[in-house]
């Protein structure tokens, strides 16, 4: 059931930011300010077991509330208010057009995010391929591609030739699709409603893919409001002079996967631990190069030298994921 008090402004921002994905939410907390990002992100660590219903509740104001500004902006205040009086009812209408300080919305067939592509596809496959071509529009892209490229051949090239031609559909047809194919997928997208949509590990996750000047900012914030929680979120991150911890072997592992060129900056003014660390899995040669391209380089801004060790962090966590590595967090104990 739906929390009695309801959620303050700063959890229905958490609750948004947890529910567009890693990437966007790195790119939309880049545009708040300092204290705003430490609240929300002290939100997005806070809460848990968030239920499906209350998802959707938060997703459908800032839905409404982006409608509004749409009503507003073609046809006037008072056809907003008459489109939204239609639409959800007078009260909720009044009070939708006095919050109109929201801005951010749920996408078109954004309940899609929650689902399997092989899910997706199941359901779409036989449907015709002028529907397919509107929901794969609406996919991200990385599932839209998995969704086209399981489809038959010849009903690739008509899907594909579709979206490539479409340019505006009526918000009227999207809706009805997208109610639709939601129904159709509720059974398998409520199992993942009542999952841990936020806690620690979604914020590190968050933070994993954010810029350093961002998760430094985020850490600093946390560290003033929450020292215990800050401490908790560093023990489960991985920052680039963390390779101190990795072994030899998997360091050797991280250098073949990474540029030359940029581990070169990205060592820049780091400390002499974290050089000698990278330099002693190399060979002397390999590591004599490095060092005079080190020299080389000469002053390097600080955005330059964070880039450039986000990048082979990047590739750490890549390693990791693919299990060629481990990397031990907060109190985890290796077995060798």
């Amino acid at each position: 059931m739906p929390r009695e008090q309801g959620f303050t402004g700063v959890q229905k921002a958490a609750v948004l930011i947890m529910q567009v994905g890693k990437d966007r939410a790195a790119n939309v907390l880049r545009l708040l300010r300092e204290q705003e990002i430490s609240e929300i992100m002290a939100e997005v660590a806070r809460l848990q077991h968030l239920e499906g219903e209350e998802i959707e509740e938060v997703l459908a104001e800032f839905r409404d509330t982006y409608l509004a500004r749409s009503h507003i902006a073609t046809g006037g205040y008072e056809t907003a208010r008459e489109l939204l009086e239609a639409s959800v009812g007078a009260d909720k209408a009044e009070e939708i057009l006095e919050n109109l300080g929201v801005t951010l919305v749920a996408a078109p067939f954004e309940f899609l995010r929650r689902a399997d592509s092989r899910q997706v596809l199941s359901y779409l496959q036989d449907e015709h391929p002028q529907t397919i071509a509107l929901v794969l529009a609406h996919m991200n892209s990385t599932s839209g591609a998995l969704v086209l490229s399981a489809l038959s051949e010849e009903l690739q090239r008509d899907v594909a030739e579709r979206v490539a031609k479409m340019d505006r559909t009526s918000p009227d047809v999207i809706e009805h699709v997208e109610a639709i194919l939601e129904r159709k997928l509720s059974t398998v997208i409520q199992q993942s409603d009542y999952s841990n949509a936020g806690g620690i590990q979604s914020l590190v996750d968050i933070l994993n893919n954010s810029d350093r000047a961002t998760e430094r900012l985020i850490l600093e914030g946390l560290e003033k409001n929450d020292p215990q929680l800050a401490d908790d979120v560093r023990s489960r991150m991985f920052v680039f002079e963390d390779i101190l911890t990795l072994d030899d072997r998997s360091v050797q592992l991280v250098l073949r996967s990474v540029d030359a060129k940029e581990l070169a900056v990205a060592l820049k003014g780091v400390d002499q631990k974290v050089r000698d660390k990278i330099m002693g899995n190399m060979s002397e040669r390999a590591a004599a190069n490095l060092g005079e391209e080190i020299n080389l380089l000469g002053p390097v801004k600080l955005k330059t030298v964070e880039e450039a060790q986000a990048a082979v962090v990047r590739v750490i966590r890549t390693l990791e994921e693919s299990g060629q590595i481990v990397m031990s967090r907060g109190t985890d104990e290796l077995v060798v």
